[in-house]
């Protein structure tokens, strides 16, 4: 039998060779690298974060929030570097979901198995 901790350790590894990682890691990079780039993806990230917390708190988002937002979205999506590691990100998210349903069959399978009886 397989221990699941090791065969975990080996999802890691390749997931860290991937061409999908490899190409997350290079547009971090190339932003991390843009001094322009990268202060404008810390804000958008910042500014994610912090929407987030307060949601989260139950807090009420304002008028002043969400357009603050829109706007930051709106700089970085018109920035190469910061539009290319966006998109490669998704990329790497949907695969890891991929990946999350797989592991996961067996239980849907056995909870589906209640349904159907």
């Amino acid at each position: 039998m397989a221990n699941l901790y090791d065969v975990a350790y080996d999802l890691e590894n390749a997931l860290r060779s991937s061409d999908e990682f490899q190409g997350l890691k290079q547009a971090y990079e190339a932003v991390m690298s843009d001094e322009s780039s990268k202060r404008m993806f810390e804000d958008f990230r910042n500014t994610q974060m912090e929407l987030q917390q307060k949601q989260m708190q139950g807090e009420d988002i304002t008028d002043e929030e969400v357009e603050k937002a829109r706007k930051t979205v709106e700089l970085v999506q018109q920035d190469n570097k910061i539009s290319s590691l966006m998109e490669k990100e998704q990329h790497l998210n949907n695969v890891i979901n991929d990946i999350s349903q797989i592991i996961t069959k067996p239980l849907e399978e056995l909870y589906g198995q209640d349904d159907q009886q």
